[in-house]
């Protein structure tokens, strides 16, 4: 079965979250109104509301590092992954977690980023040189 994930939080501005998701990361918009904004997140259904972002602490250890918590993700084709990797690290992007490889020649070998949008929401986006590979063991 194939599905199209939804995810609805808080951004205090809907203008500078425009910005970020539409040029930045390259999503598109779709509906919106005074107090929210629907974003086609990667072929998801993200929908951004004015208030206030839920809390985060680096509580997520994956190997030596530790990521912000909750989060939300993405995975791509390991292009897609550098063409957006390249995009942001060139448009100067602050990272929670650079671009890297990690579990490098292991099952489930991937390529991760961890960055916060303006409102501080964690995001991660991973890329596989093979996606039949995301839940190897």
């Amino acid at each position: 079965m194939q599905s199209i994930f939804h995810l609805a939080y808080h951004v205090r501005d809907l203008d500078e979250s425009r910005h970020f998701y539409c040029t930045l990361l390259g999503c598109k918009e779709g509906r919106s109104t005074e107090t929210w904004v629907d974003i086609d997140f990667f072929g998801h259904q993200l929908s951004l509301h004015l208030g206030e972002p839920f809390a985060v602490t680096n509580t997520g250890r994956v190997g030596e590092h530790w990521v912000p918590m909750p989060h939300l993700g993405v995975i791509l084709a390991m292009p897609d992954w550098q063409a957006l990797a390249d995009r942001l690290v060139e448009e100067g992007l602050a990272f929670v977690m650079a671009p890297s490889i990690r579990f490098v020649g292991q099952p489930g070998e991937q390529a991760t980023m961890f960055f916060l949008d303006p409102a501080g929401n964690p995001i991660e986006v991973k890329g596989f040189a093979d996606l039949q590979q995301v839940y190897a063991v």
